[in-house]
């Protein structure tokens, strides 16, 4: 809990949410955890609003399928994503230009109706790809 409270000091002032959501539902257990032990209610207040938030998006968006399939160039970029590679290092892997790699996460991106790196990979988990 000592480490969590340190994280959420360091984190408060920035207002980082994303460091905190992105780690998913174990993140949200420990914060009730914590909030249930009275430690900090206004930060962890706003992070758990945030993951119930977070929850019923990704409950609206599971029950929608793909309305278009990854192709398996997609799938090869879209784990070389989930494994945390840069677009230049997934070109490098691929041997594909960056511009390349840029394109193949636009319609990564766009099959999977998300905006960032971390909702495909997310995303993709949901659907089972990954």
């Amino acid at each position: 809990m000592h480490v969590l409270d340190d994280a959420l000091a360091l984190a408060q002032p920035g207002a980082f949410v994303r460091s905190f959501v992105d780690e998913g539902m174990p993140m949200a257990e420990l914060l009730s955890g914590a909030s249930a032990h009275g430690r900090m209610p206004d930060s962890i207040g706003k992070l758990l609003t945030v993951f119930e938030i977070e929850k019923q998006k990704s409950h609206d968006q599971s029950a929608q399928p793909l309305i278009e399939t990854l192709s398996h160039r997609e799938l090869e970029v879209l784990r070389l994503i989930s494994q945390g590679l840069s677009n230049h290092e997934i070109g490098e892997r691929l041997f594909l230009a960056l511009d390349t790699v840029k394109g193949h996460n636009r319609k990564i991106f766009g099959k999977l109706q998300v905006q960032r790196r971390t909702e495909a990979v997310a995303r993709a988990r949901e659907l089972g790809l990954s």
